[in-house]
């Protein structure tokens, strides 16, 4: 009888991955981020293990949003404070910091655990086409 070989943190591989966000549609771009960083995508995924790889966005300003979600869309924080609950447009958040909207959007869609806690420090986000992350990532 065989039996399938569970992953564990010195087993694992990781790669760099670029993804320039110029052109493509948030929300489909997100999901395969989300993929990416989770390990999905590779033939030797263990759900309980960070298996994913890093994953760099570069002109995150640029991505393309469907419907009227800019105008929309709203994102609410609180501190625990009576009154102190505050909105932000989504078109707001894309033009002042599009690093926590790719954030925000990318941590809904990992496991709420200690392992997406993780996970979500492997997504770098950069506003333009310039990155640090150049001697990691191969073929570039």
């Amino acid at each position: 009888m065989k039996f399938t070989k569970m992953k564990n943190k010195a087993d694992i591989q990781r790669d760099w991955v670029v993804i320039d966000a110029k052109g493509e549609v948030f929300g489909r771009m997100i999901s395969k981020i989300a993929t990416i960083l989770r390990g999905k995508n590779k033939v030797d995924f263990t759900p309980t293990v960070d298996c994913g790889d890093f994953v760099v966005v570069i002109n995150a300003s640029q991505a393309v949003f469907t419907g009227n979600k800019l105008e929309a869309k709203n994102y609410y924080t609180h501190s625990g404070y009576f009154g102190s609950t505050k909105t932000h447009k989504m078109k707001d958040m894309l033009e002042n910091s599009p690093e926590k909207l790719y954030m925000l959007a990318t941590r809904g869609m990992l496991p709420k655990t200690k392992l997406g806690k993780e996970i979500i420090k492997k997504l770098k986000v950069y506003k333009g086409d310039k990155h640090p992350h150049t001697a990691q990532v191969k073929g570039e």
